[in-house]
């Protein structure tokens, strides 16, 4: 896992929410820009861990059919 793995998926969803918000809006030198991409792309992927073991658990405890 990523080692932002401590941030919550809320809080990481949130800051990602803000990072599209933020690049949405423009304005932004293509630096600062693409930082901002680079930081969607790493908080795109700790939500997606979040979400890849909450579905794990669900698996493992579902009855077999």
């Amino acid at each position: 896992m990523a080692a932002d793995k401590k941030i919550s998926y809320e809080a990481a969803r949130d800051e990602l929410a803000q990072v599209v918000s933020s690049l949405e809006t423009g304005g932004a030198t293509l630096e600062d820009s693409l930082k901002l991409w680079e930081r969607g792309e790493e908080l795109a992927k700790i939500c997606q861990e979040w979400l890849d073991g909450a579905k794990a658990k669900l698996d493992s405890v579902k009855p077999s059919e």
